[in-house]
């Protein structure tokens, strides 16, 4: 597993996120604080404090450059 802080501060940013990351038959989950979301919905991230960074976790041994070259517009 890596983790990654990324910002999903905008609309646009949060759907185009989750077009990307739904391209990986991989595991992904947004840690904000006590709450952990599947980083796939959109109505997840939604409930979500999105002023502020949010970790990612990307539960993959296998594509982890892959999947850093696609985040990378939302990487901190």
């Amino acid at each position: 597993m890596k983790t990654v802080t990324i910002s999903l501060n905008s609309i646009d940013k949060v759907k185009a996120f989750v077009n990307d990351i739904t391209k990986f038959d991989s595991d992904f989950d947004l840690v904000s604080g006590r709450y952990v979301i599947d980083a796939k919905s959109i109505m997840g991230i939604f409930s979500l404090d999105l002023s502020k960074p949010i970790d990612l976790n990307i539960h993959s041994e296998d594509d982890v450059n892959a999947i850093l070259d696609v985040l990378k517009p939302y990487l901190v």
